[in-house]
């Protein structure tokens, strides 16, 4: 048992205890006028141990397997007061309830067939989703599709491996299948393992964010810029270099996206010892972003700190962005990169090519599809990778002409692999792991 809602004040509060002694606990501590009826709130007397009111509330049961956790289950909504809640978790403690684990009613869900691996991580997804976008992405997981999708998978591997199977097993009796007719079903398997990786990707950036950092020479106008992507005076502005000593990080959302923001100390050769700390905050910074945003005064000629910057980070997924172009465009007419963003922190559409130049570097610019489900967790990336290479050492082998154990082996692979992904073959480790992030009374 546990309390469902969040501590503190509030409108109600929420008691949800589950497991086969709830018809007992429900006679003992829930006083109505009318029998509990299955999935029917009824209001309700809350009782303690020595029969005491508690107080009054709404009661509503649900009967196995009919339930979230697939078990009986009761659910009390009092009165929000911290007082009264610790009280009537009191009362089922006294009479034989114990406090449920983190994520243990969606844990005991999963035991019970309610839902798969999938969809029980999407229930803490679902909790933590900070964006509007990330919580329909959460709740498109919730629904189970994946597992479904995966499911279909296995099962025409599970096809596959039976005919190799025989043909192995019994070659005088069962005559080899056709190589090119097997390679043509398994290669539309592949292409789907591939989507599930890219719609994956785009799904950890829903949840998780684009990290961009912000560099640039001192006084190429990166705070101000942070201010006006923010819409709020976030950061000091200043014409004295070295104003910025150290990271400051705000968030954004861009086409569903959330993207934060780092603002950075302006990196030159030659700085003294304070504003050197900054700028070593600011090569961690480049170092951790997945995209870095260069600011360059575009007004002025390429100076030797703008030079070098522009040349590190050539290799990276970076924006280049000339600013001050209201006053003049002599770096961006001098670096020539057809590219960059030329243009001024306080003309909008400016703000609105940088936001889709991180679109179009962060993710490729794609729409993305929220509705549709997509891989979450770490062990699932690593299930559809694994089954994905070993899929393809099977097609290749199947082409080139290697014996049929090679490409059997493989396909076994990942038919093995795939079940990680929502099917109840994850090693308890890995389970501990899913649960662990949820909260008391979910």
């Amino acid at each position: 048992m546990a309390i469902a809602t969040p501590p503190g004040k509030g409108a109600i509060a929420i008691v949800r205890v589950s497991g086969p002694d709830v018809p007992e606990l429900s006679r003992r501590l829930v006083r109505a006028k009318h029998p509990l009826r299955a999935r029917v709130a009824t209001r309700a007397t809350i009782l303690d141990d020595r029969d005491e009111a508690l107080d009054e509330a709404l009661a509503i049961r649900f009967r196995a397997p009919g339930s979230y956790t697939g078990e009986e289950m009761l659910e009390v909504q009092i009165h929000g007061s911290p007082v009264v809640a610790r009280e009537v978790v009191r009362a089922f403690l006294a009479c034989g309830a114990r406090l449920a684990a983190p994520g243990e009613f969606t844990r005991r869900a999963f035991l019970n067939g309610k839902m798969d691996l999938h969809a029980a991580s999407a229930v803490a997804d679902v909790i933590e989703a900070e964006t509007r976008a990330a919580a329909r992405a959460a709740l498109a997981n919730l629904g189970g599709s994946l597992g479904t999708t995966v499911r279909t998978i296995r099962s025409e591997l599970a096809q596959q491996l039976e005919e190799l199977a025989a043909a192995i097993d019994f070659p005088d009796e069962v005559p080899e299948p056709d190589r090119g007719m097997l390679r043509e079903r398994l290669e539309p398997l592949l292409e789907t393992l591939g989507r599930l990786q890219r719609d994956g990707e785009i799904g950890r950036l829903v949840r998780e964010g684009l990290r961009v950092a912000i560099v640039g020479p001192p006084n190429a106008g990166k705070s101000s810029l942070l201010n006006a992507l923010v819409g709020a005076d976030r950061a000091i502005v200043s014409e004295t270099p070295g104003t910025t000593r150290d990271t400051i990080e705000e968030s954004i959302v861009v086409q569903g996206v959330p993207v934060r923001l780092v603002d950075t100390a302006g990196i030159r050769a030659h700085a003294d010892r304070l504003e050197g700390l900054g700028i070593e905050r600011t090569e961690r910074a480049l170092e951790a972003a997945r995209v870095a945003l260069l600011v360059i005064d575009g007004s002025e000629r390429l100076g030797a700190d703008a030079r070098s910057l522009l040349a590190r980070t050539r290799a990276e997924d970076r924006i280049v962005f000339f600013n001050k172009a209201d006053v003049a465009t002599i770096a961006a007419r001098e670096y020539g990169d057809p590219d960059a963003v030329v243009g001024s922190v306080r003309d909008p559409s400016t703000l609105q090519s940088l936001r889709c130049a991180v679109a179009r570097i962060g993710w490729g610019g794609e729409q993305i599809d929220l509705a549709r489900p997509h891989l979450a967790a770490l062990h699932e990336f690593e299930a559809v990778n694994a089954a994905s290479g070993a899929l393809a050492r099977a097609c290749t082998a199947l082409r080139t002409g290697e014996p049929l154990d090679f490409a059997a082996t493989d396909l076994q692979r990942a038919f093995s692999a795939l079940g990680h992904v929502s099917e109840q073959v994850g090693a308890e480790e890995m389970i501990d792991g899913i649960f662990s992030r949820f909260c008391i009374g979910k």
